[in-house]
């Protein structure tokens, strides 16, 4: 998968996994990471898929309604790269921690439903439910931020509190930061991500 990995001034603390939005790339989150921890580590990925030219990480059929077939295979995809980038970087496979905007929450929470082990947290910027009726893995030890806008007309608040009430029926200890905007990132959700992130 295209990406950029930064050493970051401190190899002990977590690598940052970023993960853009619909047509995003590899660069776009990285001032983001700048503000999250400027000493970690730091690994952002592009979507392998293209619709219309632009690159997310899976595909969907129709806005808010995901290819599933797809999402299991890229979610496996992302998965296996993740161990190959430990691999070949040097850094700590069992210290990732997520930083993914509207589709590239998605993904990261896909992570989460499908793989126990696959990250350490995640800070999900307006995610949706990655799939429903299914049985999640036990995130007991996981710890997960979500920020999501009370006016988001993709991602309502109802997805955001279903979201989260899944990931705490698997154990997962999930916080939920409302902003009263839409679906944008906002510089104050990065800031109460920010100060959650300290709080691990």
């Amino acid at each position: 998968m295209k990406h950029v990995f930064n050493k970051g001034k401190n190899p002990n603390k977590p690598t940052l996994l970023l993960l853009h939005g619909t047509g995003g790339n590899e660069l776009d989150l990285l001032p983001l990471a700048e503000r999250i921890d400027d000493e970690a580590p730091v690994l952002s990925v592009r979507g392998n898929v293209l619709e219309h030219g632009m690159p997310r990480f899976f595909r969907r059929l129709a806005e808010g309604v995901f290819d599933e077939e797809d999402l299991i295979f890229r979610t496996k995809e992302l998965n296996q790269f993740l161990d190959e980038a430990a691999r070949e970087n040097g850094f700590d496979r069992d210290n990732i921690i997520a930083i993914g905007y509207s589709n590239g929450a998605n993904i990261a929470a896909s992570l989460l439903f499908h793989y126990q082990n696959a990250l350490k947290a995640a800070i999900l910027h307006h995610p949706m439910v990655p799939r429903r009726g299914v049985e999640l893995p036990d995130l007991s030890g996981k710890s997960v931020f979500i920020a999501a806008g009370t006016n988001d007309p993709i991602c309502s608040p109802s997805e955001s509190l279903e979201l989260q009430s899944l990931l705490e029926k698997a154990n997962a200890k999930v916080e939920l930061h409302w902003e009263d905007r839409g679906h944008q990132l906002t510089a104050q959700e990065v800031e109460a991500a920010r100060r959650w992130y300290l709080t691990l």
